[in-house]
């Protein structure tokens, strides 16, 4: 229980509170706990047993005149577990500590009972305090707006679920939210947030950049994304230090980094927020795309072999696919969603394994493989290899809960030790995939299994039922992220709900459009992986790292970060030109005969 002067001029929760400091004079100044009904914050009507306003949080403070004294008295509370504090303090400011404004305020400046009110505070409290020498920007409307929107989410019952039984991050479910996870626990979560339709289509890859050279350049580009990760990870230890707060996702890190940046960059901290998550909608999104694209040419081949002679295209299989996936994608609980989760593991799994005993049976010669294609493919491969490196996402939530977040990083920390094992599956993948089905490799390597196999028919059902009950969760993000701004237009719950349902159902509309409009899985994971994985994954962790530490940037440090920038920039610029160019040259082969498809 304590208070503070933030910089920014207000007094209590880090510049929150509603009562400047330059509205009181300075003999009218007291910082009061209190763990009974007298001098409680707000109405009586509004307190709870721990004298907090219903509404409130712990550590909210609260002025108004006390009757007796006629002085404002800063009243601030703090719950610890379950029961109120016991400490009660006061503390009255000396004139000369006091200024209009109570910018550039320090610790020193501070009274003497203020600073020593954090020797007697619990762990917890102090890790969350905010720093009375640290500065507190404006609240960016943006955030106001989507808290504001979350506080009223006890209108949905099934939505107010999700804030206590578990967190997503890039479509992967992560366990109970109260719960904290070991390292081997963390280590799975981070294979499971990196494996998806990704490692099926590296094959694909290196196709288009040639076998060894594809193999050769994965672990290098492997190792820039694991370090933008730990780049990511460090700049939110800083900017939580900074602000005194115990968590950040990706999105608040951008924020909070412009926002304590330098000063001609702090106006661009909105900015920052909310193209980080324009750019986490557009990947989950085209995931999603990905995804309806790979059910259905999977599901095509299994139906083609075993009703022969039936005329249904791709298209024909996602107008049926689409009624399913708008009933899952309705599940607004991830409590529902997380055994959906569990099964799409065990299927991948299973399908990984059995794709392997094909792809090491009667393995050809590596001379009859090009060790180099072209300049005019490689990106393609570049933006195959990015999308397949899609858990930048889930680095922050994970690494938060963990028991011993001390080892998530370093060389032999979580992270590496995951992110090691994903790269040599994607290489072992890749590598065997190219090499046993050379050019005539597809787009998801299960479409090159042998159809007239039932155990190869099989994967391609597993991995078919995987990827449809991992859509839902794919989807949430978009939805979590959008629909806050949205459902201020909706007057009641009922409304609100139903506002919701449709909204869900027009993105899911969405990626359908997408998908029959580009229904080639390759093509699709290379333009997704170029546009928006290349910008989460490589050119945001770079900025955000030179914007958190500057100006105290070693010259070394900043020609890694622009390096590393420049070279993401080259993946997007490129990646992007490349996609784009063989989607419309796809189209333009439409009407050219296909090689009939022979079960």
């Amino acid at each position: 229980m304590y208070g503070s002067v933030s910089r920014s001029g207000l007094v209590g929760n880090g510049g929150d509170s509603s009562v400047p400091y330059n509205k009181m004079n300075d003999s009218d100044y007291e910082l009061r706990g209190s763990r009974d009904g007298t001098g409680g914050i707000g109405d009586p009507g509004d307190k709870n047993d721990c004298n907090i306003p219903k509404s409130g949080k712990c550590g909210e403070s609260v002025g108004k005149k006390d009757p007796e004294t006629t002085k404002t008295v800063m009243v601030v509370s703090s719950c610890e577990s379950l029961t109120c504090s016991d400490t009660h303090r006061d503390a009255a400011t000396e004139g000369k500590n006091s200024s209009p404004n109570m910018s550039g305020i320090s610790s020193l400046d501070a009274p003497k009972e203020v600073q020593n009110l954090s020797k007697d505070m619990p762990r917890s409290t102090q890790e969350n305090r905010p720093l009375l020498n640290g500065g507190e920007a404006d609240p960016d409307p943006e955030l106001c707006r989507s808290q504001s929107s979350q506080g009223h989410e006890g209108d949905d019952d099934e939505g107010n679920e999700d804030l206590d039984l578990g967190l997503t991050a890039s479509g992967h479910h992560i366990d109970d939210a109260h719960q904290q996870t070991t390292n081997c626990e963390t280590l799975i979560h981070l294979i499971k947030g990196n494996i998806g339709t990704g490692i099926l289509a590296m094959p694909d890859g290196l196709k288009n950049s040639g076998l060894y050279t594809g193999t050769a350049l994965l672990p290098i580009i492997a190792t820039i994304c694991i370090h933008c990760m730990h780049s990511l990870v460090k700049c939110a230890h800083e900017l939580k230090e900074r602000l005194g707060i115990s968590s950040l996702d990706y999105a608040d890190v951008g924020y909070n980094a412009f926002d304590t940046g330098p000063s001609p960059l702090q106006r661009l901290a909105p900015v920052a927020r909310s193209t980080i998550n324009a750019f986490l909608t557009i990947t989950q999104l085209g995931f999603c795309c990905v995804y309806v694209v790979f059910i259905s040419a999977n599901v095509k081949q299994v139906v083609d072999c075993k009703l022969p002679g039936n005329d249904i295209d791709i298209h024909g299989y996602m107008a049926i696919l689409i009624f399913p996936l708008l009933g899952i994608s309705m599940i607004r609980s991830l409590k529902v969603l997380a055994p959906f989760s569990l099964i799409s593991n065990v299927f991948i799994g299973l399908g990984l394994a059995i794709t392997f005993h094909y792809l090491l049976q009667d393995i050809p010669s590596s001379y009859d493989r090009p060790e180099f294609k072209s300049w005019e493919e490689m990106p393609l491969f570049l933006g195959t290899s990015i999308y397949a490196f899609e858990g930048i996402g889930v680095v922050l939530p994970l690494e938060r809960k963990m028991t011993t977040p001390e080892e998530f990083q370093g060389w032999n920390g979580v992270l590496n030790t995951a992110m090691i094992l994903v790269t040599c599956g994607y290489i072992a993948v890749g590598f065997f995939g190219y090499l046993k089905y050379g050019d005539a490799v597809k787009g998801s390597i299960t479409l090159n299994l042998p159809p007239s196999d039932n155990l190869a028919q099989l994967v391609k059902i597993l991995m078919a039922v995987a990827i449809f009950l991992t859509y839902s969760l794919m989807l949430y993000v978009p939805a979590e992220i959008m629909w806050p701004h949205l459902r201020s237009r909706f007057h009641s719950s009922k409304a609100k709900r139903i506002g919701e349902y449709v909204f869900r159902g027009f993105l899911v509309l969405i990626t359908f459009i997408f998908a029959a409009a580009i229904p080639n899985i390759g093509l699709f994971i290379s333009l997704v992986g170029a546009v928006a994985s290349s910008t989460l994954a490589i050119i945001f962790p770079p900025i955000i790292e030179m914007v958190t530490f500057w100006p105290r940037l070693s010259n070394l440090t900043l020609l890694k970060c622009i390096s590393i920038l420049l070279f993401g920039i080259f993946c997007f610029i490129s990646g992007t030109y490349a996609s784009v160019t063989a989607i419309i040259t796809y189209f333009q082969n439409t009407d050219q005969p296909k090689p009939e498809f022979i079960c």
